[in-house]
């Protein structure tokens, strides 16, 4: 896939949950709302995530949290499906069961990191955004 690819959304991830997806360990994003299949750029957020399952996430797979890139596309990943999220999928998301009361959680697949990180043309104004060119999400 050539980038950046101006056809592609990007989707805001806070770090390390967007390191923890490029690494393999992440395979299940949970959100309020459902999405279609697709291939998604990953966009690293600003900031930090604040949640405490971060942190230990963090430190169960030896991540460095300030070293990690921010405000950045830093590779693309395949959500291949979503469904109402179930207790099952809390190792899968890297969270505690109490983070899936009410979400639905996006199966990912296939993560690839950027050989270097792109800085976007746009910045996110939404959960989901065209990082390159103009257009509506």
């Amino acid at each position: 896939m050539k980038h950046p690819n101006l056809d592609l959304l990007a989707l805001g991830i806070q770090q390390p949950w967007a390191e923890l997806i490029l690494c393999g360990v992440k395979t299940v994003e949970v959100r309020t709302v459902p999405v279609i299949p697709k291939t998604i750029y990953i966009y690293a957020s600003s900031k930090l995530s604040q949640l405490p399952d971060a942190t230990v996430a963090a430190q169960v797979h030896g991540i460095e949290l300030e070293s990690l890139p921010r405000g950045m596309i830093v590779g693309t990943v395949m959500i291949n499906a979503s469904r109402i999220s179930t207790p099952d999928d809390a190792v899968a998301a890297c969270v505690s069961t109490e983070l899936l009361h009410d979400t639905f959680s996006w199966e990912l697949h296939t993560p690839v990191r950027l050989a270097l990180p792109l800085v976007p043309k746009y910045i996110p104004y939404g959960m989901w955004f065209y990082p390159f060119q103009r257009k509506n999400s």
